[in-house]
């Protein structure tokens, strides 16, 4: 592989030994405290300039000092010795005659002086040599501040334009409309604007669903209407699924029973009234309040409460004996569906959920659909599951350009009359541009006739007068890509014979699984949470030992992951190209963008800390890293979590295009349709594939549910 010495050689065949020697001094000194080639080229592109006279332009020297960097950075991360080899020695001697030291043989570089009949200009050696040591410079400083300084993320904040009549309406409390509105507001994170005089209405009783694409700031609004910073009347309750319960001694239905506040603090003045009265220090008035209590608590259907909050905690997996859990046994999962069951116990004004779906299994997903199809007040939920948004919202609000859109009706129906409107607003453009055309037409043809001149200048005005032309704004088309250069592979490729597995002696996870895969696989593992799935996926990829049985592997299998937990495998304080870098040394950085950008991570985005990415964002990261060593069979363990639907129906085209083989646990019903094959339903121990796809499962649950009572 050429190194700068071979570039600079061939570049510049005709440099003089002084200039090649203080040319590849500067970059073996400096090499490691360059972070681009920019910095190359200000380092020694002057000279280099100089050097070529009139044979390469600027962007010439410019191309020439990035091919360098890419060498010395290759270097730097092969090893932290750098080894050169020229043509012959640099004598430092002649560099700094007093040789006292090192140090000061290494600080001559600054110093060197240079022959008078030199034809570089010697003052832009000079600035060139001062760029590279305050260069120096400030990156050590950089670098001693960054030990000491903690990572710290960008902050959302938000702001609105509110009338004085609104605000008055509101203190006053005569307000007692559960609509909302909120006209003209700007959000932003860190220094980007991610919203800029938006406008949102959300009318009592209905069910909105806020989407766009990963990045664009949905989980940013929920968050700050949460918070008000947004301005939501003072009446309106809001409740925000975002963290999981904490855990503690609380049994799981006491816990969610506690979330309705009112019945709790009824409940609790009622005990304070008859124990006041049983000790005989009441004053008379206690027995007027507990009628009062007692209405309100009628009025509230208090004594069904423990009733209502059992089913929404069955319907979302709690069996009776999870229900009478401490709250601190259950894992983050669990405690987020914890979270989700106190939401919807609490029946607040207006609903605040982000990607209620992905903590759930499908059996969940079903449940969770068909209660909030009754529900009374509004809720404003993100979510990319295509499924529940058509089953369960009657609005669509879109995010895109800083701005939002609200369609009525279901994603199908938006999908419909966005394309709609598109093609209305195209047509409006093409009108408007002709008509522009016809005019400056007229202006070209008569802009000299005497006798139009009258013309011409109405003509002009009429031009200026017209509103600003702007092209259709289309989003760009999201592409992935899972590299197959890979040779086939003859069966058996992946299987697994008569295998036991347990944690536990006293409980058999499963027993007596025979389950395989080839290149040609294209399975998907449902079941409820708890039932194993992902158990099996690591007794696949042979992370986990059977108790007996046997798991066979073909030789050459090379088995790319993506476990749901992917942002735990990530460093979150390094950019997404210093993580590849870390990952798979020995690249340069133009591959590393090149393989993030295959997963919509490009330009300002591949250099900002991980953990200032979306969690869409971070998603990609993974797929960019998972797929780097190109695998030919991919494992994925809920990989929609957290993508945009975009992203998703691209990753199902590219699951579709892979020639390797693909075995998925996922609760996305779209992507299910769309890639699998075969359908393996995980429960009681065993793991049975389903003939009739996914239709048959979803029949078995709703037959559940009807059983049940939950329909």
């Amino acid at each position: 592989m050429a190194t700068y010495v071979d570039i600079l050689k061939s570049e510049f065949p005709e440099i003089d030994s002084e200039l090649f020697d203080y040319i590849t001094g500067v970059l073996d000194s400096g090499g490691a405290d360059f972070e681009d080639g920019e910095e190359v080229y200000d380092a020694i592109g002057g000279v280099l300039q100089e050097v070529s006279a009139d044979s390469k332009n600027e962007d010439d020297v410019r191309d020439i000092c990035l091919q360098m960097f890419n060498t010395l950075k290759l270097n730097n991360h092969h090893g932290s010795q750098k080894q050169v080899l020229l043509d012959a020695p640099v004598q430092l001697s002649q560099i700094s005659a007093d040789n006292v030291s090192a140090a000061k043989d290494v600080q001559g570089i600054w110093m060197m002086k240079r022959p008078q009949n030199t034809t570089v200009d010697a003052k832009k050696l000079e600035k060139a040599e001062a760029k590279l040591k305050a260069k120096h410079e400030r990156r050590n400083e950089k670098d001693s501040q960054k030990a000491s300084t903690p990572l710290v993320l960008e902050e959302a904040s938000a702001s609105q334009a509110s009338s004085k009549k609104d605000n008055r309406v509101d203190q006053s409390g005569k307000n007692r409309s559960y609509d909302i509105r909120i006209e003209n507001f700007d959000v932003s994170f860190g220094e980007r604007c991610l919203l800029q005089g938006a406008e949102l209405s959300l009318a009592s009783g209905r069910r909105y669903g806020l989407i766009g694409r990963n990045g664009l700031g949905k989980t940013t609004l929920l968050k700050m209407l949460a918070s008000r910073s947004l301005r939501v009347p003072a009446h309106i309750s809001i409740l925000h699924v975002e963290q999981e319960v904490a855990g503690d001694e609380t049994a799981a239905l006491q816990s969610v029973l506690e979330s309705d506040t009112l019945r709790e603090e009824l409940l609790d003045e009622e005990k304070r009234l008859n124990a006041r009265i049983a000790s005989g220090n009441g004053d008379g008035t206690e027995s007027v309040r507990l009628s009062e209590i007692y209405g309100k608590l009628e009025e509230i259907e208090a004594d069904k409460a423990p009733a209502r909050a059992s089913v929404i905690l069955a319907g979302l997996g709690f069996s009776p004996k999870m229900q009478q859990q401490a709250t601190k046994e259950f894992s983050g999962g669990w405690r987020m569906r914890l979270a989700l069951a106190r939401a919807l116990f609490a029946r607040p004004d207006l609903l605040l959920l982000d990607e209620p779906t992905n903590m759930l299994d499908v059996r969940a997903i079903l449940w969770l659909e068909n209660y909030l199809q009754t529900w009374q007040s509004t809720i404003l939920v993100v979510s990319h599951d295509r499924n529940f948004l058509n089953a369960v919202v009657t609005d669509i609000v879109h995010l895109h350009s800083q701005r939002l859109d609200s369609y009525r009706g279901d994603y199908e129906n938006f999908i419909k009359t966005k394309e709609d409107r598109l093609k209305n607003q195209q047509r409006e453009y093409e009108a408007q541009l002709q008509y522009r055309q016809h005019i400056q037409v007229f202006i070209d043809r008569f802009r000299y006739n005497a006798n139009r001149a009258a013309q011409v200048q109405s003509k002009l005005k009429l031009l200026e007068r017209l509103p600003e032309l702007k092209p259709i704004e289309k989003e760009t088309e999201v592409t992935l890509r899972f590299p197959d250069n890979f040779e086939k592979l003859s069966p058996p490729i992946l299987q697994l014979d008569e295998v036991e597995f347990y944690y536990n002696p006293d409980h058999r996870l499963f027993s007596g699984l025979n389950l395989s895969a080839d290149l040609e696989s294209r399975i998907c593992i449902v079941g409820e949470n708890g039932a194993g799935k992902s158990t099996v996926l690591k007794l696949l990829m042979g992370e986990l030992t059977p108790v007996s049985g046997v798991r066979q592997a073909h030789r050459n299998l090379k088995i790319g992951y993506f476990s749901q937990h992917h942002v735990d495998q990530l460093d979150l304080n390094v950019c997404s190209v210093e993580l590849l870098l870390n990952k798979f040394p020995g690249r340069t950085e133009e591959e590393y963008r090149h393989q993030l950008g295959g997963y919509g991570i490009t330009g300002e985005l591949a250099t900002r800390p991980v953990a200032s990415l979306s969690g869409g964002q971070k998603s990609r990261v993974a797929f960019a890293q998972m797929t780097m060593p190109c695998p030919n069979f991919y494992i994925l363990d809920e990989p929609t979590n957290h993508l945009d639907m975009e992203t998703i129906e691209a990753l199902a085209k590219a699951l579709n295009k892979f020639r390797g083989g693909v075995i998925l646990v996922s609760h996305d019903e779209r992507l299910i349709r769309l890639v699998c094959k075969e359908l393996w339903v995980c429960e009681g121990g065993k793991v049975r594939r389903i003939d009739g796809g996914f239709d048959e499962y979803r029949d078995i649950l709703h037959e559940q549910f009807r059983k049940e009572g939950y329909l």
